[in-house]
């Protein structure tokens, strides 16, 4: 059995992140000591990696709760995990692309300056006017 502690330390999770999970269900009500202690199995170490490292990848938590639902039913079909996956490709593609277009922008504002006085500076001439960047849409970004 592991404390909450050395279940932090084995998957790089933080306590108050662990027991959010618990909280929002990811993560099984753990097992107490007889002095309230949390224990938790292997099994709860192998679930929070799964957890963590889906995070890593950047999958929302809605998207790891119908992952872990898949692999709490092995013998379901893995077509929903294949669909949640390309999901999440298409939102990092999209991401990508959004700051692809953030970079160009940034490097066409820098590359603009000509030096001398703030009054003159284009990066804060772009940035005080929406209109002189060159994409519309950089809010998304984030």
């Amino acid at each position: 059995m592991h404390t909450i502690g050395t279940l932090a330390r084995r998957t790089g999770t933080k306590v108050q992140t662990i027991r959010y999970y618990e909280q929002i269900g990811l993560m099984p009500e753990p097992g107490r000591t007889a002095g309230g202690q949390r224990r938790y199995g292997d099994a709860d170490l192998d679930r929070l990696a799964f957890i963590r490292h889906s995070r890593q990848l950047g999958f929302p938590l809605e998207a790891i709760r119908e992952l872990l639902d898949l692999s709490d039913h092995p013998a379901r079909d893995c077509g929903a995990a294949d669909s949640i996956a390309r999901r999440q490709l298409r939102e990092v593609e999209t991401r990508i692309a959004r700051l692809a277009a953030l970079k160009r922008e940034l490097e066409r504002m820098i590359g603009e300056c000509r030096g001398g006085t703030a009054s003159d500076c284009r990066v804060l001439e772009v940035l005080r006017d929406h209109s002189e960047c060159l994409a519309d849409d950089h809010d998304a970004i984030g």
